[in-house]
């Protein structure tokens, strides 16, 4: 499986009295900490729908879980400014604890489960860490038969982050029905990329591919300052493997 390729602005979004949005953007980002709902208002342009994409995506991140926006205040006179924002929801469908609605009409879904998070600094250690966590969350949430698939993946995710991005990095897990969702958040804009299988002489250049074979889906984000690397593991790939 090919990473998926997400791309995006790289305008840091701020907050502006309420508006996670620059006070002289024509389409704002308004919302609160306390409320998962937030308000698109203005007009929604192709020339501001990265940044407002961008914004979306930082506000999931730091506060995962659902989160709705509300477009009855926001006039989207492009077509293909409207499908930036439904790639936007695309983009973090296999985010662990992450849901991004537009323009619900209903009642909302219940919300994610409560992600397991941790920040680690890019140090040797940090894999090990990564370890403890996902056995532990595997253990807790009635998934033992990913410890071990889930521990490869994550190792090699925070490996590639000491490696090739040298930030503090933040682990987020979760799991959703049978599946358990991994993701590693740096700071450093550079997106791995799969060639497929790394000729047998070479060294190193494996770690994407042990992600691609314990992983039934993986790929990256973009965000403003740095960028998202996930991956999916189902209980069921692992038994039938074993079996």
């Amino acid at each position: 499986m090919s990473p998926v390729d997400r791309t995006g602005a790289r305008a840091r979004a701020d907050v502006h009295n309420g508006a996670i949005m620059p006070p002289d953007a024509r389409c704002l980002v308004e919302g609160d900490e306390s409320s998962p709902t937030v308000r698109l208002t203005g007009v929604l342009d192709r020339s501001g729908v990265e940044a407002v994409r961008d914004a979306l995506l930082a506000r999931l991140w730091q506060r995962p879980g659902l989160l709705l926006v509300d477009l009855s205040g926001v006039r989207i006179p492009d077509p293909l400014a409207r499908d930036a924002l439904e790639d936007a929801c695309r983009a973090v469908a296999d985010w662990p604890a992450a849901e991004l609605l537009l323009d619900p009409d209903g009642p909302p879904p219940d919300a994610p489960p409560e992600p397991l998070d941790v920040e680690l600094s890019p140090v040797a250690e940090a894999a090990r860490e990564a370890r403890v966590l996902v056995a532990g969350g595997c253990a807790g949430w009635g998934l033992p038969e990913l410890v071990e698939p889930a521990c490869i993946a994550v190792t090699e995710m925070v490996n590639n982050v000491v490696a090739h991005a040298a930030t503090p990095m933040t682990l987020r897990l979760a799991p959703r029905g049978g599946a358990l969702h991994v993701a590693v958040r740096d700071h450093s804009t550079g997106r791995p990329a799969y060639g497929g299988p790394a000729p047998v002489e070479s060294v190193g250049g494996r770690g994407l591919l042990l992600i691609d074979t314990v992983a039934r889906r993986w790929g990256s984000t973009a965000l403003p300052d740095g960028k998202v690397v996930w991956c999916v593991l189902y209980a069921e790939d692992e038994a039938a493997y074993r079996n």
